[in-house]
């Protein structure tokens, strides 16, 4: 992911952090994972172990979800998504 695709994510996914308000150590690197596994329409066990543990990017993936993250109200990330 270049750095200009990074910035159109990060503020939406700065904004909807989990309940206990931990950060992660790499949303980025995360991001990445299950943009991987949704170009590749791999299973998550799949995942390479550079993207972090798949069962740890799994859950933020699912965490996002149940936030809105991928929602289409979510514009700029739905287009970037699309392209």
């Amino acid at each position: 992911m270049s750095d200009e695709e990074w910035m159109l994510f990060e503020h939406f996914i700065l904004s909807v952090r989990a309940p206990n308000g931990r950060k992660s150590k790499n949303h980025r690197i995360v991001l990445d994972g299950i943009l991987w596994i949704v170009r590749i329409c791999a299973p998550w066990r799949d995942l390479p172990e550079g993207f972090g543990k798949w069962s740890s990017v799994n859950r933020q993936f699912r965490r996002w979800t149940l936030l809105g993250l991928w929602d289409c109200g979510n514009t700029e990330a739905h287009i970037s998504l699309e392209t």
